[in-house]
């Protein structure tokens, strides 16, 4: 099976998601600390390699005014690294991933501190909808 890893890359953790291209269904898969660019670079590689993963969707926070900020920059700073390994990398506006993500937490009954433990992830499925939903509008 074929997967297209996506990040939601913040300050201080990457939310980690999959999308299977065959049947495009999102799962999160985990959420990283972070430690620096070229530790979390090196990680998400190696996740890569062990489920053959040759392309990444990195959300970018971009600002309300249209603006790349600082946590933009960060998110830039993990998609070079990905793309130094060999890896494809795609760039996703991910406005509001975390709010929705949240939302579908809600409404899927799950408690505070589950939300809290896996909203990265889940904002990276988001993330990676959105980024299907944009390719297949351009078709």
């Amino acid at each position: 099976m074929t997967y297209i890893l996506g990040l939601d890359v913040g300050s201080k953790t990457i939310g980690v998601a999959k999308i299977s291209v065959d049947n495009e269904i999102t799962t999160p898969v985990l959420t990283l600390k972070r430690q620096s660019v070229k530790k979390d670079v090196a990680r998400i590689q190696q996740m890569c390699v062990e489920m053959v993963v040759t392309e990444i969707v990195v959300g970018l926070p971009i600002q309300l005014d249209g603006q790349e900020g600082r946590s933009a920059k960060l998110a830039r700073q993990i998609g070079s690294g990905l793309e130094e390994q060999n890896l494809t990398v795609y760039y996703q506006d991910e406005r509001f991933s975390t709010v929705e993500a949240q939302q579908r937490m809600i409404e899927a009954g799950k408690s505070a501190s589950k939300r809290k433990k896996s909203i990265d992830a889940a904002a990276a499925c988001v993330i990676l909808e959105h980024f299907l939903q944009s390719k297949k509008l351009k078709k």
